[in-house]
């Protein structure tokens, strides 16, 4: 973000010296909105499986059976699989910096050059350690048998799923669906500023894990703010509540 101004500034002024056509910037901004547009879009996206409860009895009191939903994110893992990814990437690089460049033996020079950015070899593996680490760090935060336990233990269960460890199943097979179209997200998304650079010439990303943290940080910022009002609404209504109910006790 701080370094969003020069880039912009700069992108104008190749537009103003003729080496980057007008129509060239406006596709660029176009393209911007519709990077941003999709990852609101993905990063809000979830698929929900519906959870039932059957009719139970409390006490004297009978409560009826009630439905809700899991929530599955389409993108579990966020923005970690690109950090991941592209800190490994980086470290052949570092290493080699400790040392004189020009004292490398000749495959490793070559190595590195191959590794270099918008080479097929660094996006070749970019694409496969965010895939590797979408679906590593999604298993990590997410347990299908636990999850499947507790509805267990809730009596709820999946409408034609056997609770136990066939709804276990069934939450691992329906998030390594989701995770796959995730993960395949995450690589288009960091593998735009590589493209556009290399076929524009363009001095600034307009995708990558920067523009997905940000947007991911706003998105969570949003909805924290909202909880926050929500929360604050429920307690002024509580107040008010009670409120009345004492004027009424008197």
């Amino acid at each position: 973000m701080a370094g969003l101004p020069n880039a912009i500034a700069g992108s104008l002024e190749l537009g103003r010296t003729g080496a980057l056509a007008t129509g060239v910037i406006l596709a660029i901004i176009l393209v911007a909105v519709v990077v941003i547009a999709a990852i609101v879009f993905m990063e809000r996206a979830q698929r929900r499986l519906l959870i039932q409860y059957p009719k139970r009895q409390v006490g004297n009191r009978m409560f009826q059976g009630d439905t809700s939903h899991l929530p599955l994110k389409l993108n579990t893992a966020g923005v970690i699989p690109p950090i991941f990814a592209s800190s490994l990437l980086l470290l052949p690089a570092t290493l080699a910096g400790f040392s004189d460049t020009t004292s490398l033996p000749n495959w490793a020079s070559a190595i590195l050059a191959a590794l270099g950015h918008g080479q097929p070899l660094y996006m070749l593996f970019y694409a496969s350690m965010i895939v590797f680490f979408a679906f590593f760090y999604t298993a990590l935060v997410f347990n299908p048998a636990d999850t499947a336990d507790n509805l267990k233990k809730q009596s709820g269960f999946i409408p034609g799923i056997r609770p136990g460890q066939r709804t276990a199943e069934y939450i691992d097979y329906v998030l390594t669906r989701i995770t796959v179209v995730g993960s395949i997200y995450l690589v288009l998304v960091c593998l735009l500023p590589e493209f556009l650079i290399a076929s524009t010439g363009v001095p600034f990303y307009l995708g990558g894990t920067s523009l997905l943290i940000v947007v991911s940080v706003t998105l969570d910022t949003v909805a924290q703010i909202q909880g926050h009002l929500i929360a604050h609404q429920y307690e002024g209504l509580i107040k008010k509540s009670k409120l009345r109910g004492g004027k009424r006790g008197r």
